[in-house]
């Protein structure tokens, strides 16, 4: 009777040590699926948000684009810079179309417009119009400007192009290089209204122009060689600059 017993013992214990090993394992499990589940939502949560995002920035576009092409046209471009409070020949809708990344002037793709203000974080006029002075300071830092500088010349060059007339470039001079170059963006207009060698420019003489400013004493223009690589049109430049002087 005493050996029954103990094997009964036993066996309840090694029942109970089982049964104990199964909830221990189910724990496990219902652990793991907690988590699992946890982690989905913690995933879910900015995918959900980021999706929001990008419905308020569609919508947004929908507001100015064009309904037959799926773009924000020219017209539609003007009614955005009534809205904005500024006029479409303002150089904060040229840094809108850089980092855009546009590649026609005077349209708007929505893919041009999700990337740029998904980076600029603006879903909404308001919040657009906020954005505008950290475009202009991301755009005005030396590491970017130059790349600035250059988007502009082919932003604007139309189709089958390869220069600018001489009043655009004008413009686009007085626009652009003119935020860090005031004195000798103010003398190379002068100078490209006055002569009559040249009715376009090229892109050569374009980044001739941004290098001059960035290299050149002025208006002293004491360290400028002519012997150099420069394009002839800023050899000309300096020697009309150097007439008018005396």
């Amino acid at each position: 009777m005493r050996r029954a017993s103990k094997k009964s013992s036993s066996s309840a214990a090694t029942a109970s040590a089982g049964a104990e090993q199964v909830n221990e394992k189910q724990n496990r499990k219902r652990k793991g699926v907690s988590t699992n589940l946890i982690s989905r939502k913690a995933q879910r949560g900015p995918t959900k948000a980021v999706s929001k995002e990008v419905e308020r920035i569609d919508q947004f576009f929908y507001t100015y684009a064009d309904n037959s092409s799926g773009m924000i046209v020219p017209e539609g471009i003007e009614t955005l810079c009534s809205h904005l409070e500024v006029p479409h020949t303002d150089v904060r809708i040229l840094m809108l179309a850089w980092k855009m990344g546009c590649e026609k002037q005077g349209y708007f793709t929505l893919d041009e417009w999700r990337t740029g203000l998904k980076a600029l974080r603006a879903d909404s006029i308001s919040k657009l119009k906020k954005a505008f002075p950290e475009l202009v300071q991301e755009v005005t830092r030396p590491t970017n400007f130059q790349d600035f500088y250059t988007y502009a010349f082919r932003y604007c060059l139309t189709e089958d192009k390869k220069c600018i007339e001489i009043p655009v470039a004008c413009e686009l001079l007085n626009l652009v290089l003119g935020l860090q170059f005031r004195p000798q963006v103010d003398k190379l207009n002068n100078y490209l209204k006055y002569q009559n060698d040249y009715k376009v420019i090229n892109m050569d003489q374009w980044m001739g122009f941004i290098r001059f400013c960035n290299e050149i004493n002025f208006p002293s223009l004491d360290n400028y060689d002519s012997d150099l690589a420069w394009p002839l049109i800023l050899d000309n430049f300096v020697e009309w600059l150097r007439e008018n002087k005396s």
